[in-house]
């Protein structure tokens, strides 16, 4: 029998492996070893990965898509002033309390089932905001809410990361993030459309959580009968598509998934100055957010507008969204770039910024709705700090620990950015709008500081893959073989000589 072991750079770990997997000590490896071994034993041909992606793309963004469409579809509730702050901070406050635990139980457990379940509990507290009377309520159940989505964007970015080559992932996670996009168009028709109903005892915006929370439940028992959970045990593809699905992403040193909190791992993703470049990026996109998601209705209606006009008004901001989302996704994986497309995505929010600030006391309330649907491209920046993840980080406890860190930067900002926009300043919210602008400034010039970051180490990982090759006397052929190696072992991206950073 053939057997070889592989150890990584700091040498933590040794796999034995006897004739391609049947004989193979799984401990602290990705589980895509159960299937295909260290080394490549099959080979497909380019036509058959293209059949393979298309049946993954059949059910994996339509899924993710619809996930996050339940997610951001949430109306307003009844609830004024200082009150309706704290409710909409009270979301994020669960979000932020959750989001780490969320991750490592979810780690442990089938990743799309615990998905799945967490969405039709979502839909149903949903259903539940026809009951309070009071802000109490309002504020505990939107505080489940957070609760329950902090593990929706990680675990999305998993499974796109676990199916997809990093020159898909971007336009992937676009896919799914325009849903927000959707959301904010189908929400403002539909509140539009329930305006008109009469309240004979039961208000209309109770009819649309109910909708809302049925639609949450139907999509989260789709998730728990189609998502899979990874490519090692995905029930909608045969054995030997399976191991086509590992093939197909061996190169990219991403892997899949391991069941086991690595200490060492997080400590890792905690010491990574890049998971703090990161961090600080979530934070100055997503505090302009968390003004903009809950006052964009009441800005629009501060011109002088109707509920029902300012419910219209506001929908083609979220044509813009969809577009921003699908545009930046697919430049992001078509130039091989994850920064350069959040700088694109902020332009036009800077120019809408600066329209609202310029002309603030103008009244020329044309130029400044128009300035409002420009505004929100800075949206799709978060789905390209998703797609940032997935094809930057690698070793299944730190791609979930990174992840759990910039979904709770995303709930700070949100948190902050509810605070920018006070009713002190209504209707004009001028500090709130001069604190995107400053903010989004920022962004631009960290963005070129990650890229930069990201160049140098691929040009450092160069050099040292260098030395190995020289100080081992491999070959080409030993070079390709190290690196089929390496790509399920569950290593970190700055443990793995043969991982590249995207840009």
């Amino acid at each position: 029998m053939d057997s070889s072991e592989l150890k990584d750079e700091k040498n933590l770990h040794t796999v034995t492996v006897t004739d391609a997997g049947t004989d193979l000590d799984f401990r602290d490896k990705d589980e895509a070893l159960r299937l295909v071994g260290l080394e490549r034993t099959a080979v497909f041909s380019e036509e058959y990965y293209a059949k393979l992606k298309r049946k993954l793309d059949f059910v994996i963004p339509p899924l993710c898509t619809a996930v996050y469409f339940t997610q951001y579809i949430i109306m307003g509730f009844p609830v004024t002033g200082q009150g309706y702050n704290l409710v909409a901070l009270s979301f994020y406050i669960g979000f932020l309390i959750w989001v780490f635990p969320s991750m490592y139980i979810a780690q442990r457990l089938r990743l799309a089932k615990y998905l799945g379940a967490n969405i039709v509990a979502w839909g149903t507290i949903m259903m539940l905001h026809v009951l309070p009377k009071s802000f109490g309520g309002f504020f505990a159940l939107r505080l489940l809410l957070g609760m329950l989505e902090s593990c929706v964007a990680p675990t999305l970015i998993l499974i796109v990361s676990m199916f997809y080559k990093k020159n898909e992932q971007g336009s992937r996670i676009g896919w799914f993030y325009m849903a927000n996009g959707c959301a904010g168009i189908i929400g403002g028709f539909l509140a539009y459309g329930v305006s008109f109903i009469p309240d004979r005892g039961f208000a209309p915006w109770k009819i649309i959580y109910i909708l809302l929370g049925a639609l949450a439940i139907a999509v989260g028992v789709a998730v728990l009968l189609f998502m899979p959970d990874s490519p090692a045990n995905a029930m909608l593809l045969t054995r030997e598509e399976r191991i086509a699905a590992i093939e197909r992403i061996r190169d990219e040193q991403s892997g899949t998934e391991n069941k086991r909190l690595k200490k060492e791992q997080v400590i890792e993703a905690l010491l990574d100055i890049r998971t703090w470049l990161i961090v600080l990026a979530t934070l100055l996109t997503n505090i302009p957010n968390g003004g903009l998601a809950n006052f964009t209705n009441i800005i629009v209606k501060g011109f002088g507008y109707t509920t029902r006009q300012t419910l219209i008004l506001s929908t083609p901001g979220g044509a813009i969204g969809i577009a921003s989302a699908i545009l930046c996704g697919w430049y992001s994986d078509r130039a091989g770039e994850r920064m350069l497309p959040i700088v694109w995505s902020l332009i036009p929010t800077l120019a809408g910024a600066g329209m609202l600030v310029g002309l603030n006391s103008s009244g020329q309330k044309g130029a400044i709705l128009f300035a409002t649907w420009i505004v929100g491209t800075y949206g799709s920046s978060l789905a390209i700090i998703y797609a940032y993840n997935a094809s930057n980080t690698s070793g299944h406890t730190k791609k979930v620990t990174v992840n759990a860190m910039t979904l709770a930067a995303f709930c700070v900002a949100n948190i902050v950015g509810t605070e920018t926009f006070l009713p002190k300043d209504a209707p004009r919210y001028l500090p709130g709008k001069i604190s995107i602008l400053v903010l989004l400034t920022a962004q631009l010039g960290l963005c070129f500081i990650i890229r930069w970051v990201n160049l140098w180490m691929n040009k450092k990982k160069k050099r040292g893959l260098e030395e190995l090759k020289a100080r081992n006397g491999w070959t080409d052929e030993d070079v390709k073989r190290q690196r089929e190696r390496a790509a399920f072992s569950d290593m970190t991206d700055q443990q793995n000589p043969f991982f590249e950073y995207t840009a």
